[in-house]
C-alpha cells in the first residue's frame, strides 16, 4: 500500500544528520508493516497532484501552528478536506492531528496547561500507553464525527478517530528517546519550563507503546474499506 507522507516541518539542523527528517522517522517506525511511502514537502509547496495519488495519507508534526498564518496551511486544509471526502484514509501525528481537526471544523489552540514534552501516559478506551510528546497547543474543540480514542490530564483529545475515513494522535510516536533529549537540548532551553524537561529525562528509556502504535496505524491504513462510487 503506497501511503503519501505530508511533510509539514523538519527536524532540527543539528539532529537531522544523526536522527534524519520526519519523513524518515515515520519510515523507520512503520517499516516490516506492508507500506510504502512517497514524501511530499507540503512546508515547501511540494503537494500531491491528487488526492488519490496515493493509497493513504500521513500528515507529520511540524513546529508551526495549524492557526498561525502560512502560506501551505489553507492549501493542506482544502486538500485534507478534499481526500477525506474521497475516503481515502488519513493519519495525523502532532501538528497532523491538530491541522486535521481544523481542516474538518475543529479549533486549535494553545493549551492552558501548557508544554507537555517526553514520555507522557494515555489511556486508549482502557489500556494505558507511553508515548513520547512535544507540544503546546492542542485540539480545544472537536469537528463534527470525531470521536474521541485517547486522553489523559493534560491532553483530553490525546487521539481522535473519524470513522474508517482518519485516525490522529497528538503525541510523537515517531520520535525516539534520543531524538527527544535532543530537541531538549536544542529547542528547549528558555522555551520548555526546565523542571518539565527534568521529569521527561527521567523517564527517557523506560518502555515505550510506539510500536503499538505503529501497529494500530497500519492496520487502520490497510484495513478493507467499501468502494466509493
Amino acid at each position: 500500500m503506497l501511503i503519501g507522507i505530508l511533510q509539514t516541518g523538519q527536524s532540527p539542523d543539528p539532529l537531522r544528520a544523526e536522527a534524519g527528517d520526519y519523513p524518515d522517522m515515520f519510515e523507520t517506525l512503520l517499516a516490516g508493516r506492508g507500506l510504502r511511502f512517497r514524501r511530499y514537502h507540503v512546508e515547501g509547496d511540494d503537494f500531491p497532484e491528487r488526492v488519490d495519488a496515493c493509497e493513504g495519507w500521513l500528515i507529520t508534526g511540524s513546529r508551526h501552528g495549524a492557526y498561525e498564518e502560512h502560506a501551505f496551511i489553507p492549501r493542506l486544509e482544502g486538500f485534507l478536506r478534499e481526500a477525506y471526502a474521497a475516503g481515502v484514509p488519513i493519519v495525523g501525528i502532532c501538528f497532523g492531528h491538530q491541522i486535521l481537526a481544523q481542516a474538518l471544523g475543529g479549533t486549535v489552540a494553545r493549551a492552558p496547561e501548557g508544554w507537555v514534552v517526553g514520555p507522557q501516559d494515555y489511556d486508549f478506551g482502557g489500556e494505558t500507553l507511553t508515548l513520547n510528546a512535544w507540544h503546546r497547543d492542542q485540539v480545544t474543540r472537536l469537528p463534527p464525527g470525531a470521536r474521541v480514542t485517547a486522553r489523559n490530564d493534560q491532553c483530553a483529545y490525546a487521539a481522535l478517530a473519524y470513522g474508517d475515513s482518519a485516525m490522529s494522535v497528538q503525541a510523537h510516536p515517531e520520535f525516539s528517546d534520543a531524538f527527544v533529549e535532543g530537541l531538549m537540548r536544542t529547542r528547549g532551553p528558555g522555551l520548555v519550563p526546565e523542571p518539565l524537561m527534568a521529569a521527561a529525562r527521567a523517564r527517557l528509556g523506560q518502555p515505550n507503546s510506539a510500536a503499538a502504535i505503529a501497529d494500530r496505524i497500519a492496520r487502520f491504513f490497510t484495513q478493507p474499506r467499501p468502494t466509493r462510487a
